[in-house]
């Protein structure tokens, strides 16, 4: 499984397809700006969503993006996964929204 740190990831830009697979509620406290949401809880009926050519997958810390990354491979879909998620995206200064 491929991953990226989040300092990797930010020093990419916007210009990237990041998909947030944290629920709702997850969502509204905070996110990343840029990202995509797909909830875990939506992802298989959603993953026609997802570009065949590759994304970048996050949740809060690592484990469902992990989760979803294995589901992805298993499609022929490149994906990599953002370790340490959204705390660590976070914790790192990167921007987010708020509420």
């Amino acid at each position: 499984m491929k991953t990226i740190t989040v300092q990797e990831l930010g020093q990419l830009g916007e210009n990237i397809t990041l998909i947030d697979v944290r629920e709702p509620d997850e969502i509204a406290e905070v996110r990343v700006p840029f990202a995509k949401v797909i909830p875990l809880s939506e992802f298989a009926d959603r993953v026609d969503e997802v570009p065949t050519e590759g994304a970048y997958i996050m949740c809060h810390a690592g484990g469902r993006s992990a989760r979803t990354v294995t589901f992805l491979e298993q499609r022929g879909i490149d994906a990599t996964n953002v370790d340490g998620g959204i705390a660590a995206w976070e914790a790192a200064g990167l921007p987010v929204e708020r509420g």
